[in-house]
């Protein structure tokens, strides 16, 4: 039985053929979270900044741009994305180029589904790490700094997002409003900026997923506590 932390990734499959990709949906798709497939590179790119996955399956030789020039930029976006390639026999000296980029695994085709899957929950422990299941069916990426509810990214300002990392990063205290201001302004804001904030942010996301403990501060709330 496949390790269920699988079910916690989301993974983008970049292959122009369509064999290979639906070969690949049928077979480990419902394994994870979210399978999304693009035809290109630049597809891919642009598939990759909407989803932010864990993981990065890509083929080598695509039209407008390869496997190999789409790494390099996805790379530029998130330098710890965890990318593995599919390459042809006949590619070989491209992998050398792979090794370069920063690639973290490559399998020859044809390869064995099963293989890729076992690779795949073999590395599981350290992607599962980058994800924090919050309250309310809310999970935060640590690598990407994103915020999702089920499969909806949920977009944050730059203030709300330092908001959540203050309050992951302490999440054995309450945060005063104090230490609130501190952190997300520069100026001097009144204690009914930072409530009206808050407000906002719950409103956007749930009022389950941000604790007011009354008198002293916030918290964030996890799994239901």
């Amino acid at each position: 039985m496949k390790n269920r932390a699988l079910k916690d990734l989301k993974v983008l499959l970049v292959e122009d053929e369509e064999s290979i990709s639906r070969l690949l949906k049928e077979a480990v798709a419902d394994s994870f979270y979210t399978f999304l497939i693009a035809k290109d590179g630049l597809e891919g790119i642009a598939l990759f900044k909407k989803l932010k996955p864990d993981i990065v399956i890509t083929d080598i030789m695509m039209p407008r741009m390869s496997g190999l020039e789409m790494a390099q930029e996805l790379r530029k976006i998130n330098p710890d994305i965890h990318i593995i390639v599919l390459s042809a026999f006949s590619e070989k000296e491209k992998l050398l180029s792979a090794i370069d980029i920063g690639i973290n695994k490559y399998f020859l085709k044809p390869f064995d589904t099963d293989e890729l899957l076992d690779y795949i929950q073999s590395i599981t422990p350290k992607l599962s790490d980058r994800l924090i299941k919050l309250d309310d069916g809310f999970v935060f990426n640590k690598s990407t700094n994103s915020l999702y509810k089920k499969d909806r990214f949920v977009p944050l300002t730059k203030n709300e997002m330092k908001f959540l990392s203050l309050l992951l990063d302490n999440q054995e205290s309450v945060i005063d409003d104090t230490l609130i201001k501190k952190n997300l302004w520069e100026e001097d804001v009144s204690d009914e900026r930072v409530r009206t904030f808050i407000r906002r942010l719950r409103a956007k996301t749930s009022k389950k997923l941000i604790k007011n403990v009354k008198g002293v501060g916030y918290q964030l709330a996890f799994n239901g506590n």
